[in-house]
């Protein structure tokens, strides 16, 4: 067994497959194409369920099982309108992984995705989030640090690498945020890490849907570019989402003050705010992804997009990622020696 297998055992053994390195669902992008291709090359892929309505998520499910063999994750956002429709077709489907995300799922939701055999992944942002998830009855934790692009939290992964990690030792915890080499990816196993997690590296594969503007922006970012967004009032919760700073931003800005004068007026219930909040995130990420809009559209990047440097296979990121995984072992056991 070389030092790669003893540190993969617990991911490898838990997801099903040979490379325990998830591709974070990002919306827009992670469709079957991409999801498939991180699957054929020993990876685990999620399909993001964004609010894609429930019959055109039902069919992408499909043709991903017809392009892979490989186990794939489901990606549920819980604060999107479509999520309880979503909910129903995990049940009738029957899926073997499915992963809450955007907000924490309900206690009975995740006992009834359990019921359907589904193991379930549930995001944590803290100590007190983890320990939640798993007396909800989750399966496995992911760590994701603010640094990661998209819908963030407010900590960063190594700080949540110590809060939850060091703490949690028998539970299969994942983590990303930041991570886009594998010698980065080998430190995290060293530290108990069931797998890792990446996104902004695979969004510029090859196999990406991704305009090329878009993954041209990427790699001409600077890792200082990725910021995320604040919020302005308490009244208004909203999830910061980390993203190359564009126009886009500054429009975000201005809704986020319209939708607040709204509220004072009483022509808007915070729940409404709240879905045009997520509104105008999918749609701006529809432009950027899509149409190549670099200015108007969201791009939205961790941090680790200053690491990226040229669009690759997937198959090649992949194996770019376990090889210098596995030299990072091996000059560890050199040092310790």
């Amino acid at each position: 067994m070389t030092l790669s297998d003893r540190f993969f055992q617990k991911g490898r053994y838990f997801l099903g497959v040979k490379y325990p390195v998830i591709c974070g669902a990002m919306t827009w992008v992670s469709e079957p194409g991409l999801v498939a291709a991180v699957g054929n090359a020993g990876g685990f892929g999620c399909l993001a369920g964004g609010n894609t309505p429930v019959d055109i998520f039902e069919a992408q499910i499909e043709e991903t099982r017809k392009r892979t063999a490989s186990p794939i994750g489901i990606n549920l956002i819980t604060i999107a309108p479509v999520y309880p429709q979503h909910l129903d077709l995990v049940k009738r489907l029957k899926l073997p992984y499915v992963i809450f995300a955007g907000s924490f799922p309900r206690e009975k939701e995740v006992e009834q995705v359990k019921a359907t055999g589904a193991k379930v992944l549930c995001f944590a942002s803290e100590l007190s989030i983890a320990e939640r998830m798993l007396k909800y009855g989750a399966d496995a934790l992911i760590l994701e640090g603010s640094e990661a692009g998209g819908h963030v939290g407010y900590v960063s992964l190594i700080v949540l690498l110590q809060q939850v990690l060091f703490r949690v030792p028998d539970v299969p915890i994942f983590v990303g945020g930041g991570i886009a080499t594998g010698r980065m990816a080998a430190h995290m196993f060293l530290m108990g890490a069931a797998g890792v997690q990446m996104g902004t590296r695979f969004a510029v594969a090859e196999e990406s849907v991704a305009h090329p503007k878009f993954k041209e922006r990427f790699i001409r970012a600077k890792a200082r570019e990725a910021i995320s967004t604040p919020q302005y009032d308490s009244r208004l919760p909203v999830v910061a989402v980390r993203a190359i700073k564009n126009q886009a931003h500054r429009d975000f800005g201005r809704l986020q003050l319209d939708l607040l004068k709204q509220l004072e007026e009483g022509k808007l219930h915070r729940h409404e705010a709240q879905y045009k909040v997520e509104e105008f995130w999918v749609g701006a990420l529809r432009k950027a992804v899509l149409e190549g809009d670099v200015d108007y559209g969201s791009l939205m990047a961790g941090q680790s997009v200053g690491l990226v440097e040229r669009i690759q296979p997937v198959a090649e990121i992949m194996q770019d990622i376990v090889t210098e995984a596995g030299k990072e072992f091996e000059r560890v056991k050199g040092t310790l020696m």
